[in-house]
């Protein structure tokens, strides 16, 4: 097994608890040892695009160059949470200025470019071997160092009373949660992230994420061959030279590919692994047995 699935993950369930169920589909396939790996995980309350690496794709995840993200979630005003999201209790209730709508304007390019944010409390971000999600379970709170994260796009879509409407394009480490309660303070009140939909994780698209009912009624159809996600050029390798490639070995190349990296096939056109040009030389960097 080797692919990606381009799943729609709706709120409720966490994202190992979807890989879990996407596995036991493919599990008639491959067996229940099946590796499963995440590009980029969504909270249980988010919907929306949630990438899934089946099989030997799990060992290209760190070879995929576009790892921006784009989102859609609404701003929450008057109110901030514990968990920075609407799961929260209630930290801080304010009032909402009666010119909000000019002051988001004013506040917006605040948030547009590289900016720094300290990640949430409930959060995956390690600190003293533990997940920070863990301690505040544990009535711990501890300091977190500020992150640089860029924010390449900040657009208001609709305002309906204290909901505000925002689409955010990023980069991979955002909190959303943080933007809306950053943007929030930065307008003189408290706020919070409502809803959250992901419409993009790097290559993959909303409109074409599946449910997990129709990954399940044709679960070929849904695997993604890695050449659609990582633009690689692809090396053929004859007899000889493929099974030196699978044994860690040196290739020699008479017509030297473009790119530095390259997907290595074998002549019947099964996919041996990714190489890595070195002159006129091909050294296998991951190998598929």
């Amino acid at each position: 097994m080797l692919g990606f699935v381009n799943l729609f993950k709706p709120a409720g369930p966490t994202s190992t608890q979807f890989g879990a169920r996407l596995r036991r589909i493919y599990a008639g396939v491959s067996g229940p040892k099946l590796a499963v790996g995440h590009f980029g995980t969504l909270d249980p309350q988010a919907a929306g695009v949630l990438p899934v690496a089946l099989g030997k794709a799990t060992r290209l995840l760190a070879l995929i160059e576009d790892r921006r993200k784009a989102y859609v979630c609404t701003l929450v005003l008057g109110r901030s949470t514990t968990t920075g999201d609407a799961a929260g209790e209630t930290l801080e209730a304010t009032s909402i200025p009666a010119d909000i709508a000019a002051r988001i304007d004013a506040a917006l390019p605040l948030f547009t470019g590289a900016i720094a944010q300290i990640p949430p409390m409930y959060s995956a971000v390690h600190h003293g071997g533990k997940r920070l999600y863990e301690l505040p379970r544990a009535g711990i709170s501890v300091e977190r160092a500020k992150r640089a994260v860029t924010i390449f796009g900040l657009t208001v879509l609709g305002r309906d009373g204290a909901t505000v409407r925002l689409r955010v394009a990023c980069s991979e480490g955002t909190y959303i949660r943080t933007l809306c309660e950053d943007l929030a303070a930065a307008c003189g009140c408290a706020g919070h992230m409502g809803a959250l939909l992901r419409e993009a994780s790097g290559p993959f698209v909303l409109y074409e994420a599946l449910t997990l009912e129709r990954v399940a009624a044709d679960p070929a159809a849904a695997l993604v061959p890695p050449e659609r996600v990582i633009p690689l050029p692809t090396v053929v390798l004859d007899g000889r030279k493929a099974t030196d490639f699978r044994a860690g070995r040196l290739v020699p190349l008479v017509n030297l590919p473009a790119g530095k990296h390259v997907f290595v096939r074998d002549s019947s056109r099964a996919l041996v692994g990714v190489g890595e040009t070195l002159g006129a030389l091909l050294a296998p960097r991951r190998v598929f047995d």
